[in-house]
């Protein structure tokens, strides 16, 4: 997560279908700079960013290992 605003849209989308009654937010890397007071339930790694840097997550499934890298823009 980082700046909250996608997560903000996806809510909004979640309202169009009525009202929830409970809704967890996970994240696999919160890199902080959040721009609307949004917080992840569930956590998986912080990794504190500039902002003129990104973050490559790798999986298993889609690149046969596990890997957070910090990459500079």
């Amino acid at each position: 997560m980082f700046t909250g605003r996608t997560i903000r849209a996806a809510l909004d989308a979640l309202v169009d279908f009525g009202r929830a009654a409970k809704v967890e937010l996970v994240i696999f890397v919160d890199r902080g700079h959040r721009e609307l007071p949004i917080r992840a339930d569930y956590v998986g790694k912080n990794v504190p960013t500039s902002r003129s840097e990104n973050i490559q997550v790798r999986t298993m499934k889609f690149d046969q290992c596990y890997e957070v890298a910090l990459l500079s823009k």
